[in-house]
């Protein structure tokens, strides 16, 4: 092979060597590609067309920039304490009640192709401090594995009315699928039957979902009161290993004044 040829993928090492060294991501591929072109000898009017029109191909791989922006800057401005404020007025909201409401508006969207940005644009500013103001209702701070799991159970709410949700979009990605490898089977299937066929199947596992997760809310929160009760802890973790070692001393105790009796 000519070495000239191996010349121009000289690119490639530059951005394994980059990203070894934890350097600018950004930088690594720019200099990438200029070394790139260079070696392959493309002029500078070439290149900026390739990258331009590079660019304007894929612009809407940049979309979910705008989304980060725009959902930090609205954390500053106080999305979050707003979210919070919001749900300490309701007395009797509880975060199971909180991403049951998503999940079913999520899903409801989703029939139409809307998109709330997911986890990073709606559950973390907005879905979460509603269900951790829910809990803390009471004045105690939440613990980190109670906070754990109600991550988990946004995060799998929106997965879920999403995932069933978009299927029920006449003319998505995954109905047209569905419809081109039955027509190559010789079955001719048109888009709204294959929506209606979903329609059942994503309010069951809407109705799963949501029974689910408020019957993991209600264990969490008896949980949390009984650790609270017995130790008066604002903390839930900390509270936790009292109460627990508490009930395991307990019938020690009284085994051994029962020995002494």
């Amino acid at each position: 092979m000519d070495p000239a040829e191996l010349l121009k993928l000289l690119g490639i090492v530059i951005v394994v060597a980059g990203f070894a060294l934890k350097l600018d991501s950004i930088l690594i591929i720019m200099v990438a590609a200029v070394a790139t072109a260079v070696v392959g000898g493309m002029d500078p009017v070439a290149f900026l067309d390739t990258l331009g029109t590079s660019f304007v191909s894929n612009r809407s791989m940049c979309i979910f920039i705008m989304t980060f922006v725009l959902t930090g800057t609205l954390e500053r401005n106080g999305l979050r304490q707003a979210a919070a404020a919001l749900i300490r007025k309701l007395k009797n909201a509880t975060s199971g009640i909180i991403i049951s409401a998503y999940g079913v508006v999520r899903v409801l969207f989703a029939a139409f192709n809307i998109n709330f940005g997911g986890v990073a644009g709606f559950i973390r500013p907005v879905i979460m401090p509603m269900a951790q103001a829910a809990v803390e209702r009471d004045g105690k701070k939440i613990g980190d594995g109670h906070l754990e799991e109600l991550k988990g159970m946004s995060s799998g709410m929106d997965n879920v009315a999403w995932f069933f949700g978009q299927v029920l979009f006449v003319g998505g990605s995954g109905g047209l699928l569905v419809q081109g490898t039955l027509a190559g089977l010789g079955y001719d299937v048109s888009l709204l039957d294959l929506a209606m066929v979903q329609v059942p199947v994503a309010v069951v596992a809407m109705i799963a979902a949501i029974v689910y997760y408020n019957i993991i809310d209600r264990r969490l929160t008896k949980r949390r009161a009984r650790v609270i009760k017995a130790t008066g802890s604002a903390s839930y973790e900390e509270g936790a290993d009292e109460a627990e070692g508490a009930g395991q001393g307990a019938p020690a105790d009284a085994e051994k004044g029962g020995e002494a009796k």
